[in-house]
C-alpha cells in the first residue's frame, strides 16, 4: 500500500511539474476537481463533472441567480402572448461560437430539441410544445398547445442536464450518440489538443466572449474571465492533492476529503469555503428493469434495510457538514416532509427480510457499481453491508466513476454487463420540486438511467406542472413523495454540505450550485 501511494504521489508530482511548466506563460488557475473528464457531451450524461465542463464551454439562454430567480443570459429578452401560448425569444448582440460563427436562432432550436428528450423538465415542457421556429437569425418562437407555468424555469434550470446551446451542426447529433466537437460560445475554450484523459483538462479564456453588463450573481449576470487559463488536474490520491495545495502547486480543490480539512485549516494560506450554500443529497439509484429490483416491494425492502446516519458519518464525519433528512425535496424548503418515509431508512432488517420472504426473493445477486475514485462512491461498501443484513445477496463490482457513467446507461441484464444500483449525489438546486428532480420522473424508456415506469407518478407530476397555487403545489409534492415511497426509484441517503479548499490567492468565487471559474481572480 505504501509503495502504491508513493507511486501515486510521484505520478501526481510529475504531472504538476509538467503543468506548471506548460502554463508558466499565462495566469493559470490549477484545480483538482471531484472527477476526471473523459466525456465531453453534457447532454449525453447528467454527471456533474461533465455539467461543470459544460458551464466552462457553453452558455445558456437563461440562468438562475444566487436567489434562485431565472434571468436572461444569452437572451436579450422575451415576450409572452396574451393567451400564454407563444413565447418569443430574442438573442442579445455579439454572441459568437469559439470558431467565430455567430450564434443564431437555428442553433438554439436545434440545441433545445437535442436537450429536451434527455431531461425530466425538458420532457414535460416539450410534451406541450407545438412548434419551435425561427423568426430571423436572432429571434425564435416557442408555441405551446396549452399554457404552462414552467417554461422559463425549464430553460433556466441550473444543473443536471442543462440546456446548453451548441452550433446547429453539433446539436444535430442524436442525443444517444456522444458529440466529439466541443465548440461552444461560453467564457472558456476547451483545448481538445491539450486534453489528456486521466491527467488534465485545459480551458483558455475565450477572448471574443461578450459578458452581460449586469454584475455576476450565481449562474446569471456577467461572466467575466479574469485569468488566461484554467487547468483541471486529475489527482486521485486525496493526500497528494492536499499536499499540492499546501505547497502552492495547485490553487483549488473542489471536494477535499473531510478528514483532511483540519490539516488545511492550520495553514493561513488556505481558505475553506462553500460556494453551494444549499448543499446536496446522496442517493442510491435503482435499476427497475431487472429482477429483483423490477419489483417495487423489493425496492421497498432495500429502503427498510438502509439508513442515512451510517453514510453521513462515514462520508462527512463532522455534523456541521451533514443532516439526516428524509425529505426528497430538501429540508429547509417549502416542500420538506417525511411523509411516506417515517418507517423507512431506519435499518429495520427484520422488516426487509419479511418483505423479501413475502415477495419470493430467490437470492438473485444485486449488482452494485462501486466507484472507487469519488468520495461518495467510496461509501458503496456500506450499501453492501446493510443490504446483506437485510437479506439481500450483493455483488459489488469496483470501477472508476467514468466507467460507472458509461455502464449505467446500459439496459442489459446485470449478468450481461448491466447493473442494479449505484451511489450518486445531487446538488439541492436539482431537487427543489418534482419536475426539476430527474430521478422522480417515471416516464419508462424516456426516464433517467434506471428507467422507472409508473403512470400514477406521472399523473401526479403532470398535475403539479399545471398547478399555479403554491398550496396546491405543496399538496401535490407531498403526494408525489408518498408515491415515491410506494414505488421507490432511489434511496435518499442524506443531506450534506461539501466544502472547497483554495489558496488565499484565489478570490471572488461566486455562490451557486456549480463551481464557477469566471469572476475568479488570482493574485500574483
Amino acid at each position: 500500500m505504501r509503495a502504491m501511494k508513493w507511486a501515486l504521489g510521484a505520478a501526481a508530482t510529475a504531472l504538476l511539474s509538467l503543468s506548471v511548466q506548460a502554463s508558466a506563460h499565462a495566469q493559470t488557475i490549477r484545480a483538482v476537481m471531484h472527477a476526471d473528464i473523459k466525456i465531453i457531451d453534457p447532454i449525453w450524461t447528467s454527471a456533474y463533472n461533465v455539467r461543470n465542463y459544460g458551464y466552462m464551454v457553453y452558455d445558456t439562454l437563461l440562468a438562475m441567480d444566487e436567489n434562485l430567480v431565472v434571468k436572461p443570459q444569452m437572451l436579450e429578452g422575451w415576450k409572452i402572448s396574451d393567451d400564454k401560448l407563444t413565447y418569443t425569444f430574442t438573442l442579445r448582440d455579439g454572441l459568437k461560437f469559439h470558431d467565430g460563427a455567430p450564434v443564431t436562432s437555428a442553433d438554439c432550436i436545434a440545441s433545445l430539441q437535442r436537450w429536451a428528450p434527455k431531461d425530466a423538465m425538458g420532457q414535460k415542457l416539450f410534451s406541450l410544445v407545438k412548434e419551435l421556429k425561427p423568426v430571423d437569425d436572432k429571434t425564435f418562437t416557442m408555441v405551446l398547445t396549452e399554457p404552462y407555468g414552467l417554461v422559463l424555469e425549464s430553460l433556466g434550470k441550473p444543473s443536471s442536464t442543462v440546456p446548453f446551446i451548441m452550433p446547429k451542426r453539433v446539436a444535430a447529433t442524436p442525443n444517444n450518440v456522444q458529440i466529439s466537437d466541443p465548440t461552444g460560445s461560453g467564457p472558456f475554450v476547451f483545448r481538445k489538443d491539450l486534453w489528456r484523459p486521466g491527467e488534465k483538462t485545459v480551458y483558455d479564456k475565450f477572448k471574443d466572449y461578450k459578458p452581460r453588463s449586469e454584475p455576476a450573481s450565481g449562474l446569471a449576470g456577467g461572466k467575466v474571465v479574469n485569468v488566461d487559463r484554467v487547468e483541471w488536474l486529475n489527482i486521485t490520491d486525496a493526500q497528494t492533492a492536499v499536499n499540492a495545495l499546501l505547497n502552492g502547486e495547485i490553487d483549488y480543490i473542489d471536494q477535499p476529503e473531510i478528514e483532511l480539512l483540519p490539516l488545511l485549516a492550520k495553514d493561513k494560506n488556505i481558505v475553506i469555503g462553500n460556494y453551494n450554500k444549499l448543499g446536496g443529497q446522496m442517493n442510491l439509484r435503482f435499476n427497475t428493469l431487472h429482477k429483483p429490483f423490477d419489483n417495487a416491494r423489493i425496492r421497498q425492502a432495500a429502503l427498510y434495510a438502509l439508513n442515512q446516519k451510517d453514510f453521513l458519518i462515514a462520508g462527512f464525519g463532522d455534523e456541521k457538514y451533514y443532516k439526516e433528512c428524509k425529505a426528497l425535496f430538501i429540508c429547509g424548503t417549502p416542500f420538506a416532509t417525511d411523509k411516506g418515509f417515517e418507517d423507512k431508512l431506519n435499518s429495520d432488517f427484520a422488516k426487509s427480510k419479511e418483505i423479501l420472504k413475502q415477495e419470493g426473493y430467490d437470492g438473485t445477486p444485486v449488482v452494485l457499481l462501486f466507484a472507487t475514485d469519488t468520495q461518495t462512491g467510496r461509501l458503496t461498501p456500506i450499501v453492501k453491508s446493510l443490504l446483506e443484513r437485510g437479506g439481500f445477496t450483493v455483488d459489488m463490482q469496483a470501477m472508476d466513476w467514468q466507467t460507472v457513467l458509461s455502464r449505467r446507461t446500459r439496459k442489459e441484464a446485470p449478468d450481461k454487463g448491466g447493473w442494479h444500483a449505484f451511489i450518486t449525489t445531487w446538488v439541492s438546486a436539482d431537487l427543489l420540486d418534482p419536475i426539476m428532480m430527474s430521478y422522480i420522473a417515471a416516464t419508462c424508456e424516456k426516464a433517467n438511467v434506471g428507467w422507472p415506469c409508473d403512470p400514477q407518478m406521472e399523473k401526479l407530476r403532470d398535475a403539479y406542472s399545471r398547478a399555479t397555487a403554491e398550496a396546491e403545489r405543496k399538496e401535490l409534492a407531498i403526494a408525489i413523495q408518498v408515491r415515491a415511497s410506494e414505488y421507490p426509484m432511489y434511496a435518499n441517503l442524506g443531506q450534506y454540505i461539501m466544502p472547497v479548499a483554495m489558496r488565499t490567492t484565489i478570490t471572488d468565487q461566486l455562490d451557486g450550485p456549480v463551481p464557477m471559474f469566471w469572476n475568479m481572480k488570482k493574485k500574483q
